[in-house]
């Protein structure tokens, strides 16, 4: 039986009620949409107990400063303002990694974590699609299993949210929210990971992913199973976000941390750098907002822990995902930013923001020789003649890197189904509604992509809005060179075609014979 066709949900409690006395666990949580995750959980779901965080040292850094590094982001700036205090009162940090056995917690931790947590969110995981086998396993498989070991020894478990991904199953044209059989055999895999040395698994990687286009898609695909497998025994839910970018409205509106799909484009766009890409105009991009996942991560936990478990109870999977639902085709993304990008300039832009889209792949490289790198090139002599380090050329090399690792998503599309998804939010009672009901189908595009760019400005680039009188100013003055070398260069090819003896030959027979 499904958590919601059959059940009632009269008696339940509201979410912030569910959650209030509640110790929550999180893996991920400096990731982008671990932060949000965090944020929203404090500040709609105050009454919670606490939250724990897995961190580790990084580059030197201690997990205890990596706690208040990540407090001191932009995205608590709502938190310290309306809940000042909070969350030094609720959150901790767990010292741990998980692709280490047992998490690289303490004997002490782990009996911390075993007593007192009620809900567990593993939103860790690597997303780089070119990382080695044994590197992906390490993060997506094997630390899922440290997790699910984890989960069966908590004593109050009521939820376990395991976050996957739409893309788990990219081998199907349609994706329903179904765990699918696996590609192989997660403990085989996990064995011929820990035994076979590096070169080796090199080698036989693309042979052992099949029809999967790289190591993250092949170890989120299999780590499902190592949760699916809990099904009646652990209190588990799958959501599968798509493609998560800028929030529309919280923490705040635009709110972004990454340069992740349609906002990378933009932002790139609207810098100078990126003026073609490999693409079909009309190919439907599936994005989702990080509030909307968010939104959704909270309620699917709130669904499944006020459900008593039975040893008859599935795995309920959300697909987070918008490509049948209101959405924009690449071109048409392209078309609204070019527009934007004019109202909300980006500072210090090396060209217009212009180019566009090619279904054509012989066209794409020419584009990038001509439109990428040669400019790139002559940019960079320019600052080595001014005593500056170069970096565009190393930029472009990373941008046309990131073209072709993507273009397996960005040159055909799926169709992801989330009846689940919708049938959820409809649950969601009267009085969450204003807090965690998530409107995929009703918000204004155009506002969402230009929020999105102020975002990238501001979150990532960290312009200041007060500058953009001079952005705008910058971007008619490259708008005037744009145009001008544009005439220049056309006249020039006018010019060389013109004095071609092929030309004046041709010029001459049609004054002879039509005109005189």
């Amino acid at each position: 039986m499904g958590f919601l066709e059959e059940r009632d949900l009269e008696g339940v409690c509201t979410i912030p009620e569910y959650f209030r006395g509640k110790t929550i666990f999180i893996t991920g949580g400096s990731g982008f949409m671990g932060k949000v995750l965090l944020e929203k959980l404090l500040y709609s779901c105050s009454d919670l107990e606490r939250v724990y965080l897995l961190l580790r040292d990084k580059k030197g850094v201690k997990a205890e400063e990596r706690l208040k590094q990540l407090y001191a982001s932009r995205c608590f700036d709502r938190l310290r303002r309306e809940r000042a205090g909070l969350f030094e009162q609720k959150v901790f940090y767990i010292g741990g990694d998980v692709t280490q056995l047992g998490l690289g917690m303490s004997e002490e931790d782990r009996t911390l974590l075993v007593n007192r947590t009620h809900i567990i969110y593993h939103v860790a995981a690597c997303v780089r699609f070119d990382d080695p086998l044994k590197e992906a396993v390490k993060l997506n498989l094997r630390g899922t299993r440290e997790i699910v070991e984890l989960a069966k020894d908590v004593m109050n478990l009521e939820a376990l949210v395991h976050v996957s991904t739409s893309y788990a199953n990219t081998n199907r044209a349609q994706i329903d929210e179904v765990v699918y059989p696996p590609f192989a055999d997660w403990r085989q895999t996990l064995d011929i990971c820990d035994r076979l040395d590096d070169d080796t698994l090199n080698v036989l990687t693309a042979k052992y992913l099949g029809e999967l286009p790289n190591t993250y898609v092949f170890t989120k695909q299999l780590a499902e199973h190592v949760v699916y497998e809990q099904r009646g025994q652990l209190p588990v839910v799958i959501v599968r976000p798509s493609i998560v970018i800028s929030s529309i409205e919280e923490p705040a509106p635009g709110w972004v941390e990454n340069l992740n799909g349609p906002v990378g484009m933009l932002v790139a766009s609207g810098k100078g750098i990126l003026r073609s890409m490999y693409t079909h105009p009309d190919l439907v991009s599936d994005y989702i907002p990080v509030d909307s996942a968010i939104q959704a991560f909270v309620a699917a936990a709130w669904i499944r822990g006020t459900k008593k478990l039975e040893p008859s109870d599935d795995v309920e999977v959300y697909n987070c995902s918008t490509s049948h639902m209101k959405t924009m085709t690449m071109g048409e993304i392209i078309e609204c930013g070019k527009q934007l990008i004019q109202e909300v300039p980006l500072e210090g832009g090396l060209w217009f923001p212009g180019g566009g889209l090619t279904t054509s792949r012989t066209v794409f490289f020419i584009n990038v020789i001509f439109l990428h790198l040669l400019p790139a090139v002559l940019v960079d002599i320019l600052l080595r003649l001014l005593g500056q380090k170069p970096m565009l050329v190393k930029l472009q090399r990373r941008i046309f890197s990131a073209n072709l690792a993507l273009q397996y998503y960005i040159t055909q599309a799926w169709i992801f189904l989330n009846h689940n998804l919708l049938q959820l939010r409809s649950r969601i009672k009267e009085e969450d509604r204003a807090a965690f009901y998530y409107d995929l189908e009703n918000f204004d595009q155009k506002e969402y992509f230009r929020n999105a760019i102020m975002g990238g400005k501001v979150y990532i680039l960290q312009e200041k809005m007060e500058d953009l009188p001079k952005a705008k100013a910058h971007i008619t003055r490259m708008k005037i060179v744009d145009r001008v070398v544009k005439v220049i260069f056309y006249g020039l090819v006018l010019w060389v075609v013109y004095r071609l003896d092929f030309t004046q030959n041709l010029i001459n027979y049609f004054t002879y014979n039509f005109i005189l």
